[in-house]
């Protein structure tokens, strides 16, 4: 891979990182607060969903600090080797950790009796988001598994080659 894509790909990686932290620090709590002011009865679900929000913003950019790794060994060439799988691994378990929490939201909001200002249209919108994430994180869990077990073919097979030259 050209080490101009390889850099771009890692500016575009720091850039997500850094608009994650923004998120986490600013957007998130700002939001709930203000939703807060707007209707006071969700004020009990406020600090909940927050820290739901700022840990599937936190598993992203573990995912991302994970692919930054992966970067590093293909400009490297040392892709095929065994530490690869850990760092792919590392992007399996944080895009499962997200999806389960996605799915403890979209349960909560499916189950609870949570008040609405209006029509409940709000509460509507948001459960088909969350099942809507929680579709998107299986699918990327599961490709990245496929992935998985395409990488190790592939380690397996330039063993076996470098065994044999």
């Amino acid at each position: 891979m050209h080490r101009l894509f390889i850099a771009a790909l890692r500016a575009g990686i720091a850039f997500a990182i850094a608009v994650g932290l923004f998120g986490q620090i600013v957007v998130i709590p700002t939001t709930a607060a203000d939703e807060v002011d707007r209707f006071p009865p969700y004020a009990p679900f406020a600090t909940p969903y927050v820290t739901v929000a700022i840990i599937g913003v936190a598993c992203v950019q573990v995912a991302l600090v994970a692919v930054w790794m992966l970067l590093t060994m293909v400009r490297r060439d040392a892709i095929f080797t065994p530490l690869a799988f850990r760092w792919v691994d590392t992007v399996i378990g944080s895009s499962l950790v997200a999806t389960l929490l996605v799915t403890g939201v979209a349960g909560h909001l499916a189950l609870a009796d949570i008040p609405s200002p209006d029509d409940g249209m709000e509460l509507i919108g948001a459960l088909g988001a969350a099942i809507a994430t929680v579709g998107v994180g299986v699918a990327f869990a599961m490709l990245t598994v496929i992935m998985r077990s395409l990488l190790r073919k592939a380690t397996d097979l330039q063993t076996e080659i470098a065994a044999v030259v």
